[in-house]
C-alpha cells in the first residue's frame, strides 16, 4: 500500500519557522511530481508548492514565494518544506501529495491531479 506520510507540524508564534516532512511507503519508483497543499478551515484545499521531481525546479503559491523553501531527497522519494516567517493566515492543514508517472500533463499547483495524499499535519501560528 502506498502511504504519503508527514511529519513536523506544530505550534510557532509569527514571524516562526516550521520545517515538515514527507516521507514515502509502499512505492519504489521515483514520483514524477510531488507537492505540499494546505486547507484552511472552510476553504478549498490550495496547493503551495510543488516540484518535478526530474527537473528539480519547485513551483510556489503567491502567498509561499520568498517563505516557503521546497526541496526533496529523490534516493528516498522524500520532500520538504521549509515554512518561514510564518503569519496567523498560514494556520492550516498541510497535505503532502504525490503524481506517478502514469499520469500525463499535470497542473502542479491544483490538487485534482493528484493520486496519492498524506493525512496532514497541522500548523498553527498564533499573533
Amino acid at each position: 500500500e502506498v502511504q504519503l506520510l508527514e511529519s513536523g507540524g506544530g505550534s510557532v508564534q509569527a514571524g516562526g519557522s516550521l520545517r515538515l516532512s514527507c516521507e514515502t511507503s509502499g512505492y519504489t519508483r521515483e514520483w514524477k511530481y510531488m507537492g505540499w497543499f494546505r486547507q484552511r478551515s472552510g476553504d478549498e484545499r490550495e496547493g503551495v508548492a510543488a516540484i518535478f521531481i526530474a527537473g528539480h525546479t519547485a513551483e510556489y503559491s503567491d502567498s509561499a514565494k520568498g517563505r516557503f523553501i521546497l526541496s526533496q531527497d529523490r534516493a528516498k522519494n522524500s520532500l520538504y518544506l521549509e515554512l518561514n516567517n510564518l503569519e496567523p493566515e498560514d494556520t492550516a492543514m498541510y497535505y503532502c501529495a504525490a503524481i506517478s508517472w502514469k499520469i500525463g500533463r499535470v497542473a502542479p499547483l491544483e490538487a485534482h491531479g493528484y493520486e496519492f495524499w498524506g493525512r496532514g499535519a497541522q500548523v498553527t501560528v498564533s499573533p
